[in-house]
């Protein structure tokens, strides 16, 4: 069995660092050091289970996606491997000098970051960007991070949850699954320009009762009609929604 490590570390920045490094470009060997500061720790073994595997991901992109972090400190960093593990509710640092560990950030300073995928069969190159929640109707969702699929005087946001079923293949009552299945459990957020936010489907009847003073742009506009997916979505929102 191959064992993964990660590396458990903490924000170290003391305040004279941070309002030192606050000038820095946010480039080459000064922005380097301060995402080196941001960690130390030791490795700790990656809990496994019992099953034969696990269907699903935990992550929002299974890649090392290049990323830029946005610190509520304004510390310029280095751009990182990253990826967002939504099952866990961390964020997951490739290190460039250790490419076999993955590094747990303490997130506590982090107010969003932007991913940047790479052009390919689903489409050209882009950037997506993930804030956390603020808004959110919810108290106990703030913390969350949401992906920004449109921001006008409308702003559509995606928040990403993950189910986890065990394995239940043992004793009298199993169901016989010997995997562990990951579910996506993926809700849509209408924040309207009174601040009010609303879970909302991607459907022209359900933007529109969301959205009133849109619906008839909607109903209109090029697209929109055959819609399905967040990335035509947004495209069609880009339209009918300015700032």
């Amino acid at each position: 069995m191959v064992i993964r490590y990660c590396i458990l570390f903490a924000l170290l920045l003391s305040a004279e660092g941070v309002y030192a490094q606050q000038a820095n470009t946010g480039s080459g060997a000064d922005a380097q050091t301060n995402l080196n500061s941001l960690a130390a720790g030791s490795a700790a073994v990656l809990p496994r289970g019992e099953s034969y595997g696990m269907v699903g991901s935990p992550y929002v992109d299974n890649r090392w996606l290049p990323a830029r972090l946005h610190m509520t400190n304004k510390v310029p960093l280095a751009p990182v491997p990253l990826k967002y593990d939504v099952l866990n509710r961390r964020l997951l640092m490739l290190p460039v000098n250790r490419p076999n560990d993955s590094l747990q950030l303490n997130d506590r300073l982090v107010a969003g970051f932007d991913l940047e995928e790479p052009a390919g069969i689903a489409g050209p190159a882009r950037q997506r960007t993930f804030r956390r929640f603020s808004e959110a109707p919810s108290p106990e969702l703030r913390s969350d991070f949401v992906e920004v699929i449109h921001e006008g005087n409308y702003v559509l946001l995606k928040r990403y949850e993950k189910v986890l079923k065990k394995a239940n293949y043992q004793g009298a009552y199993s169901s016989g699954e010997r995997s562990d299945i990951v579910e996506d459990k993926t809700t849509y957020y209408l924040r309207r320009p009174d601040a009010t936010v609303v879970p909302v489907k991607l459907t022209m009847k359900a933007l529109q009762a969301a959205a009133p003073e849109l619906a008839g742009n909607l109903k209109a506009a090029s697209g929109a009609s055959a819609a399905k997916s967040d990335k035509e979505w947004a495209a069609v929102l880009a339209v009918v929604d300015k700032k």
